[in-house]
């Protein structure tokens, strides 16, 4: 009796250490020392008793002292983390701004994202929400700036993370399928989309059979509903100067919580690299949002 409670002291201890770890990571103002080693690794994590894995890419820059931001990156439909690293080419650009990345990956059958939700296949925002722990207890991560980007399912899932995970990302950067899950509840979350118009697949034009939930309501519907979540203007700016790229973007969001979606002509169901570096215009992005100090 008397080892077991021993036993059962020490793994609450363990427990609380890592929690405290992860806190302190991403605390404004507090020390860290998590010794990472620079570059990539592959991560298992338990969540919702499942076992999941994840890709962590940790820059050479990384001194084991200093919170850097945390990108969360996922790939779409059938794909895997390692091919969405390729993809998206964001650990390239973490190497140079000195930025933390977890390429994700799906844990249900097809490897395909839990969205829409079905009771069915695993808890994926718990899955995020654990990952973000995971990484905070092994390298210094500042919890003030947690992005979510993802192609196609990817994008879809983080649509839902800011819908359900608002409290913890602080803006998402969807490419290839923006959706709006809501209703919502929380707090207004900065929303920047990229789709191509001539996209086969996820359709600017929404509403594809056979397809069931994931595809919908149009792409300007789904960015009109985060605009009414973010408590924007009603009425849309839409600029399309010469070119490629066009913009449709919301003003006088709360929070300055901005809405914006970049079409890109003639692009198919592709991550945008040659009309317009998508992952360098995401981090700028994601470079100037953070969440909210809450005060207790």
């Amino acid at each position: 009796m008397h080892s077991s409670i021993v036993v059962a002291v020490a793994v609450a201890a363990a427990a609380l250490s890592l929690n405290v770890r992860a806190q302190d990571a991403g605390a404004p103002g507090q020390s860290c020392a998590l010794g990472a080693a620079p570059g990539v690794s592959a991560q298992q994590l338990t969540s919702g008793g499942r076992e999941r894995t994840y890709r962590l890419f940790v820059p050479q820059g990384y001194d084991g002292r200093t919170p850097l931001p945390l990108v969360l990156d996922m790939h779409g439909s059938g794909g895997n983390s390692g091919g969405q690293a390729a993809t998206s080419r964001f650990e390239e650009l973490a190497a140079r701004e000195g930025v933390l990345v977890a390429t994700l990956q799906a844990g249900a059958e097809g490897n395909r994202w839990n969205v829409p939700v079905t009771a069915e296949r695993p808890d994926d925002v718990r899955y995020v929400s654990d990952v973000i722990d995971h990484v905070a207890a092994r390298a210094c991560t500042d919890l003030q700036r947690v992005y979510a980007t993802g192609f196609s399912g990817g994008a879809r899932m983080s649509s839902l993370l800011a819908c359900n995970l608002n409290d913890r990302i602080a803006a998402i950067a969807p490419m290839a399928g923006l959706r709006w899950p809501g209703p919502c509840e929380g707090r207004a979350i900065p929303v920047l989309t990229f789709h191509g118009l001539a996209d086969p697949q996820n359709t600017y034009a929404g509403h594809v059979e056979g397809r069931g939930g994931e595809w919908l309501e149009s792409v300007p519907d789904a960015l009109a509903g985060w605009a009414k979540h973010n408590g924007c203007d009603a009425k849309p700016v839409d600029e399309d100067p010469p070119g490629p790229l066009s913009t449709l973007r919301y003003e006088g969001c709360r929070d300055g919580a901005e809405v914006r979606l970049v079409r890109v002509d003639g692009l198919v169901h592709a991550w945008a690299r040659n009309e317009v570096d998508a992952t360098a215009e995401m981090w700028k992005f994601f470079s100037a949002q953070r969440l909210p100090v809450t005060r207790h």
